[in-house]
């Protein structure tokens, strides 16, 4: 068993296998999955666990190139929009600003959705693989 990171299967083997420019959504509750788009539903109750929770477990073992969000994000969900421009600005990653159908529509292209139970709205975020060197 791992001790440390992520201790999902499902999603540790997401990461694992993530290749250059591969997206990973991590949404909150109502997130709409994409048909064909796998979804790692962690959703256990409402709030639990918060995307945040989820996020920083993520970021602790994947290589990021970009940050997508919606632009109702920062309206809805300012804590998150700030943290996720605190973290590409401290790790010169690039961010995207889209609108919130916009991001749905990237969403069908992701390698995966993983579901959290956050039910602040427009907590949604487009995690853009990058490579280590």
């Amino acid at each position: 068993m791992k001790k440390t990171g992520v201790l999902n299967a499902e999603l540790s083997k997401l990461i694992a296998t993530l290749g250059h420019g591969d997206m990973l959504v991590i949404g909150d509750a109502g997130l709409p999955v994409p048909h064909g788009v796998p979804c790692i539903d962690l959703a256990v109750s409402l709030g639990v666990p918060a995307l945040r929770q989820v996020l920083d477990a993520v970021l602790q073992e994947i290589c990021l190139e970009k940050i997508t969000l919606a632009k109702e994000t920062e309206t809805h969900s300012a804590d998150l929009w700030r943290f996720a421009h605190n973290h590409a600005e401290n790790n010169r990653i690039q961010t995207a600003t889209v609108s919130h159908e916009t991001l749905k529509q990237l969403s069908q292209t992701a390698r995966a959705v993983v579901r959290t139970g956050d039910t602040t709205p427009y907590t949604n975020i487009i995690l853009h693989s990058g490579v280590p060197f």
